[in-house]
């Protein structure tokens, strides 16, 4: 049954009840307290939980206050930690910036040191490359200035032109490198 039903029942009973001359009326007390009875045997657990929890209010309040604070506390917490964190990958960007610049000036010295590598090398391929024209030049000029006829001339790819452009290679080799002497083997004929 429930509480709505035992408390119809009494106020109905409330009405039935014998009237006396001053405005009130004669009740059974056995009766209402059956009625009592029954309504406090119908009330839903939370009401008694509810009951409990009023007389507790004070405990209540500061075991919520307690929660409450331990919430701050463990959001100020994480808010520390997350500004320790981005502190960390601040540190860590400065650091690779750092290392990224370093890595950029130590490839430039690199590139600046083989372009001046480069260029001394060309500059003394240039050199030579200039000494063995010289000598070719030479070498054509002293077979130009031969006394004889153009008829009388030997026609490229002779033996006399071979020999001149192997006396001009001689030279030309003569100039870059310290001259080596090497004993010749008599050949034999």
């Amino acid at each position: 049954m429930s509480v709505y039903r035992v408390l119809e029942k009494l106020e109905a009973y409330v009405h039935e009840g014998t009237w006396l001359p001053v405005g009130y009326r004669i009740l059974s007390e056995e009766r209402l307290l059956e009625y009592i009875e029954k309504i406090r045997s119908t009330l839903p657990t939370e009401v008694g939980r509810a009951k409990i929890i009023a007389k507790d209010q004070d405990r209540v309040m500061r075991a919520a206050q307690e929660k409450a604070q331990a919430i701050v506390d463990e959001a100020a917490s994480k808010h520390e930690e997350l500004v320790d964190q981005n502190e960390i990958v601040l540190r860590a960007r400065k650091t690779a910036e750092i290392v990224l610049r370093e890595a950029e000036e130590s490839a430039r010295k690199i590139r600046e040191g083989a372009d001046h590598y480069a260029a001394d090398v060309l500059a003394e391929m240039e050199v030579r490359l200039a000494g063995a024209l010289g000598a070719v030049q030479k070498g054509r000029s002293a077979l130009d200035r031969r006394p004889g006829d153009a008829a009388a001339k030997p026609a490229a790819g002779t033996p006399a032109l071979a020999e001149a452009a192997a006396k001009s290679k001689r030279a030309a080799f003569d100039q870059e490198s310290p001259a080596v002497e090497v004993e010749q083997a008599p050949v034999k004929v």
